[in-house]
């Protein structure tokens, strides 16, 4: 598998596929960090152009994960390493507790360690659920969303794609969560919030419209 980016939440990546043994083949990819060195920990190749990628989608693994945060460029990363080949994979730790009723868990998610996902809840391509977050009941999650640590979404939510939900928010039930919101770290999220705008407080107030 390839993972896009080499530094930061990549790593965090990386020790999932360790514990699932999976680090056969396994590369980086980083084209931004020109002082990055050829290989990540000794071990891991780190790719740095698109001509390699392709080849190693071509020649060694077709599949691709996202190790970047920020969900406008994990959009444009899966729209551009999708064009020359590569296959959109997940990662989902171990130590996640998944219902067994009614989920949907699309393709290129990163599911991490101790997040709690009940039932009947979809989520879309692309999504970071971050360590210890949990998501409710009939809740459905937007294509590339990121999600931080200690988050808690109540039951019957549905947030839109590109959105960003900070450390330790709270978003109560029955939600609606527009495309592209960013909810602050520790807000409370009590009623709906529309497109484009950022949300912070407790509970949370718009302070800005995009």
């Amino acid at each position: 598998m390839l993972i896009i980016g080499a530094k930061g939440f990549a790593k965090e990546v990386l020790q999932i596929l360790h514990e699932n043994n999976e680090l056969d083949n396994l590369a980086f990819y980083d084209d931004v960090n020109k002082n990055i060195g050829a290989h990540l920990y000794d071990k891991f190749p780190i790719l740095k152009n698109k001509l390699e990628a392709e080849k190693y989608f071509r020649e060694i693994d077709n599949r691709f994960t996202i190790g970047i945060g920020n969900p406008v460029m994990r959009t444009k990363m899966y729209e551009d390493f999708s064009k020359i080949g590569g296959v959109f994979a997940s990662t989902i730790s171990k130590n996640v507790v998944i219902g067994d009723y009614g989920n949907i868990l699309e393709d290129g998610c990163n599911v991490m360690p101790n997040v709690v996902i009940t039932n009947d809840v979809i989520i879309r391509a692309g999504v970071i659920v971050n360590q210890l977050s949990s998501i409710g009941h009939d809740t459905i999650i937007g294509a590339f969303t990121e999600i931080c640590p200690n988050v808690s979404i109540s039951g019957n939510c549905k947030l839109g794609n590109e959105v960003f939900v900070g450390t330790g928010a709270i978003i109560l039930p029955n939600i609606k969560i527009g495309d592209r919101v960013t909810i602050g770290a520790g807000a409370v999220v009590t009623q709906n919030l529309p497109d484009n705008c950022v949300a912070v407080g407790v509970p949370a107030k718009i302070i800005k419209k995009n």
